[in-house]
C-alpha cells in the first residue's frame, strides 16, 4: 500500500511525477448508532480491570487502582481502590482491603475496610469481615467474625467510652 499518490502539477507537468503524502480514509460513522445504550461505553474505574484468569496460579501482592476479578487461584494480599470479585471456583488466600468486594468463590483471609461485601451464593468466607455494609446470599457459608454498619469515629467513641467505664 503506497503512503503518497503521484500527481502531476501544471508546472511540472513534463517533468517527473510529484509526491503528495495521502492521509488514510476514516469509515464515516452514521451518527444515529453512536452512543446508544447499546453501544455505550461501559463506566470504568480509573485503572481498568484486571483478570486473573481460570487456570492460573498466582502468588504475590495486588496493589493499585481500578478493579481486579479472579478466576484461578491468588494467594497473596490484595490492595485496591477499587472492585474486587472472586469468581466461582477461584480461590484466594489472603487479606483484601477494596471499596466493593464480590465473593462468589472461596477467600480465607479477612476483608478490612471495605464499604460493601456481597457473599454470592457458593461463596465462602473463612475469616473476619469488617464493612459499611455486608448482603449475604443464600447458599454461601463463613467461618468468622463480622463487623458491619460502623465507620471508624463511632467504633472510636465508643472504644474511649469502654476504657472510661472500666468495662
Amino acid at each position: 500500500m503506497a503512503l503518497w499518490k503521484e500527481t502531476n502539477t501544471p508546472a511540472s507537468a513534463a517533468s517527473s511525477p510529484a509526491l503528495a503524502p495521502v492521509a488514510p480514509e476514516r469509515p464515516s460513522v452514521d451518527p444515529s448508532v453512536v452512543n446508544t445504550p447499546r453501544n455505550k461505553p461501559k463506566e470504568r474505574v480509573e485503572g481498568g480491570e484486571s483478570v486473573i484468569a481460570a487456570g492460573l496460579v498466582i502468588e504475590g501482592k495486588i496493589e493499585g487502582s481500578g478493579s481486579v476479578r479472579i478466576a484461578g487461584r491468588f494467594k497473596g494480599d490484595v490492595r485496591i481502590d477499587g472492585n474486587f470479585t472472586i469468581e466461582s471456583g477461584a480461590h484466594l488466600t489472603g487479606q483484601v482491603m477494596a471499596a466493593v468486594v464480590h465473593v462468589a468463590g472461596e477467600l480465607q483471609g479477612n476483608i478490612e475496610s471495605a464499604k460493601r461485601v456481597d457473599v454470592m451464593d457458593g461463596g465462602v468466607i473463612v475469616g473476619d469481615v469488617k464493612a459499611g455494609s455486608i448482603t449475604v446470599a443464600a447458599g454461601s457459608r463463613m467461618r468468622g467474625n463480622v463487623q458491619f454498619g460502623w465507620d471508624d469515629e463511632k467504633v472510636a467513641k465508643l472504644d474511649v467510652g469502654r476504657i472510661g467505664d472500666g468495662r
